[in-house]
């Protein structure tokens, strides 16, 4: 990400974690990284950063919390704060890249399959849940930015409305709208990937 579209990020981010009168002791930039660094790498990866980005992207959005770290004062919890960090560094990085390169923001998805599975599982659930992975990947490759934005932090963040409309700024309504429309997109996805698991083992 370049240098000026850094500097856009940073400044659309507000400070809204400052709560007057109230003494938080801040994390340390160490805390956060061991805490947040999972979700962070997760959560961008889900909210289209191709494959080939992530690394730098991930790198982005510690370098802005560690700029922005003296604003947190506690009014929301810190993987919250970060959240906010990871979106907007994503959607900067996202319009930057669509503006140079379109064809990047749609590689072949690829499952992040050593995320989901656990070693105390049989084969049998490796393979099912390997298989979930590539499932969710492909659906979310193939939905609307602003319905996958909604359907990534409500459904698979399990943010509430609220923490979402503030992120993303927008209405609760709006939110609402999206969700509700990305689960339609779900059920059906659901329903076409059943189907074909029917008609290959019938």
């Amino acid at each position: 990400m370049s240098e000026r579209s850094l500097r856009l990020v940073e400044a659309h981010e507000r400070p809204s974690d400052a709560m007057p009168g109230v003494d938080v002791r801040p994390p340390t930039f160490a805390e956060i990284y061991e805490s947040c660094f999972t979700f962070a790498w997760r959560t961008a990866r889900r909210l289209g950063t191709p494959e080939a980005n992530l690394d730098d992207v991930v790198q982005e959005i510690f370098m802005v919390a560690h700029r922005r770290l003296h604003e947190f004062q506690g009014r929301s919890s810190v993987k919250t704060w970060v959240y906010g960090i990871v979106f907007n560094v994503v959607r900067a990085h996202r319009r930057e890249l669509g503006a140079k390169h379109p064809h990047a923001l749609h590689p072949a998805p690829e499952a992040d399959l050593d995320a989901v599975v656990d070693a105390a599982d049989d084969p049998h659930e490796r393979a099912a849940k390997r298989e979930a992975a590539r499932f969710i990947d492909r659906f979310l490759a193939g939905l609307d930015e602003d319905r996958r934005d909604v359907f990534v932090l409500a459904e698979l963040e399990q943010l509430s409305a609220p923490e979402i409309a503030a992120l993303l700024d927008v209405s609760p309504n709006t939110v609402y709208s999206r969700l509700r429309l990305a689960r339609a997109e779900f059920s059906k996805a659901v329903a076409r990937h059943r189907a074909r698991d029917q008609r290959r083992n019938p």
